[in-house]
């Protein structure tokens, strides 16, 4: 697993929970306190080893845990630049969801050997879209299920998402956008502010 995604676990954990969690969550994985270097690859099996010690230590399920994390990714003020990433996808929440087709590769650009989930977005209706998720590592369904959430909250719009499951590889999330402008988005502007 790439070291940028480690460290965005390790920075949910710290960030939200505590230093002290993260250094019980590093022993448990045999990492130093430290933690992970962002440019490093890593084995998968020790990203395992760090979500089911979080999982332990917060007495909650794995998938809970993958779906904070993704709100955490959208929504801490750490990780704007992310945010952004996400925002260039389109003007709406709608236009987002058709860019995520493209966001491994738009996130490749940056860090070429960053392994993100396949994405694909199937329109079913109007309204109505399912997201596949394609990845090695269990649980990215989960993750985009927390994504989602933030960045429905982010472009004001009102959606019903529902897991649906996952096997061999794939996850999928059922979409059903009820409002494109329910209430009022965070601000986003093109150019970031300078300073």
């Amino acid at each position: 697993m790439h070291g940028l995604i480690n460290r965005s676990i390790q920075c949910f954990v710290q960030d939200t929970y505590g230093a002290e969690l993260w250094a019980d969550v590093a022993a448990d994985a045999g990492l130093r306190a430290e933690g992970f270097e962002a440019l490093l690859i890593y084995d998968d099996a020790l990203t395992e080893a760090v979500l089911t010690s979080v999982s332990r230590h917060l007495k909650k399920s794995r998938e809970v845990v993958l779906e904070d994390l993704g709100t955490f990714l959208v929504s801490h003020a750490n990780l704007e630049p992310l945010r952004r990433l996400l925002r260039f996808g389109g003007e709406n929440f709608m236009e987002f969801l058709h860019s995520l087709d493209d966001l491994a590769d738009r996130a490749r650009l940056a860090v070429p050997d960053l392994d993100l989930p396949d994405m694909e977005i199937v329109d079913e209706g109007p309204s109505t879209f399912r997201l596949l998720c394609r990845w090695h590592f269990a649980g990215s369904g989960h993750v985009m299920l927390g994504i989602l959430r933030a960045m429905a909250d982010d472009y004001g719009a009102l959606v019903l998402l529902e897991y649906l499951g996952e096997a061999a590889g794939r996850a999928e999330v059922q979409v059903e956008l009820l409002d494109c402008r329910f209430a009022e988005g965070r601000s986003f502007k093109l150019a970031m502010p300078a300073g």
